[in-house]
């Protein structure tokens, strides 16, 4: 399993960081240049935060076409992006007004239009539910759409990083898995991942930062530890450590230059063409997070703002 690290900080693109980045398309959309990416990197839609927000898309599919190109040439080492999907939490389903099935079907629809906007993209479909059956009816509507969801290099799975039960997840992700899909699970609780890490391919989560806020900074310069760098890769490292204690024989990968499972580097019509970079809880292991950044030498050039949170 390979895991992004998600991060609010479009800087830490052109940091040679040695993990995989996940940035939200909020964090890099209006910046009018880019740092050449050091490492590789995922790109989430910030549709949670577009639809909590606004209960609509303000983005129209080729304005996100178009930024996603210009990503993938002026930033390079670009894995893949989340679509402009459309989340079925009971909160975001409020603020739409709109049914769990008509989220779905938005979802594919977006899907479908941006693949054929941008075959040249890798930009992934992802499934929307709440219930086991709620996956596989959407994963049912693709197929029925022309889409071999089992041939994908990825398929993202969304939804699922608020859920407080991890067995319901699990049993979430293996199904799926079962029918032959290469997953990524978008945002998973940290505590759950040692459960289902042989079941998916990747996962990410930007967790280190809400657990950061709550953390005395590690200089006089910033409050607290939701922006620092360093916190960021301890944890990162913490999380890795941890689930290979726990199931070694999942294969967690963390190398930065390791393609994600089953990328072909020919084009492919339905290859996988990230999501929000979204605070999931912190790992039960972690060490003692104050001392964290005091074990570790500064990195040059590392920010330490005081902003409290992930941005998505």
């Amino acid at each position: 399993m390979r895991f992004y690290l998600g991060t609010h900080q479009p800087a830490w693109l052109g940091r040679d960081l040695g993990v995989p980045l996940l940035v939200s398309h909020r964090r890099l959309a209006g910046r009018r240049s880019f740092p050449r990416a050091r490492n590789p990197f995922a790109v989430d839609s910030g549709g949670f935060s577009e639809l909590s927000l606004y209960g609509r898309w303000r983005t129209d599919e080729r304005s996100y076409v178009a930024a996603l190109r210009r990503y993938a040439s002026e930033i390079g080492r670009f894995d893949w992006a989340a679509p402009m999907d459309w989340m079925t939490e009971s909160r975001v389903l409020a603020r739409t007004g709109l049914s769990l099935r008509t989220h779905q079907q938005r979802t594919v629809a977006n899907y479908l239009r941006l693949r054929d906007l941008a075959p040249e993209l890798p930009i992934i479909a992802v499934l929307q539910g709440q219930s086991v059956a709620d996956f596989h009816r959407c994963a049912d509507l693709y197929e029925r759409h022309g889409i071999d969801l089992a041939s994908l290099p990825l398929l993202g799975v969304g939804s699922i990083c608020r859920r407080q039960h991890s067995r319901e997840v699990e049993q979430i992700l293996r199904s799926l898995a079962a029918r032959g899909y290469r997953l990524h699970a978008f945002g998973a609780k940290v505590l759950g991942l040692g459960r289902y890490a042989d079941a998916i391919s990747s996962s990410d989560s930007a967790a280190w930062s809400y657990g950061g806020r709550f953390v005395p900074g590690c200089s006089p310069s910033h409050r607290s530890e939701s922006n620092c760098l360093r916190f960021a890769l301890s944890w990162h490292a913490r999380l890795l450590t941890s689930l290979r204690a726990e199931a070694p024989e999942h294969g967690i990968d963390h190398r930065a230059g390791h393609r994600p499972p089953g990328r072909s580097s020919s084009r492919h019509r339905n290859r996988p063409r990230a999501r929000d970079a979204r605070p999931t809880g912190t790992h039960p292991r972690s060490v003692n997070a104050r001392s964290v950044c005091a074990r570790r030498p500064r990195p040059e050039g590392a920010s330490h703002t005081t902003r409290t949170s992930a941005t998505a």
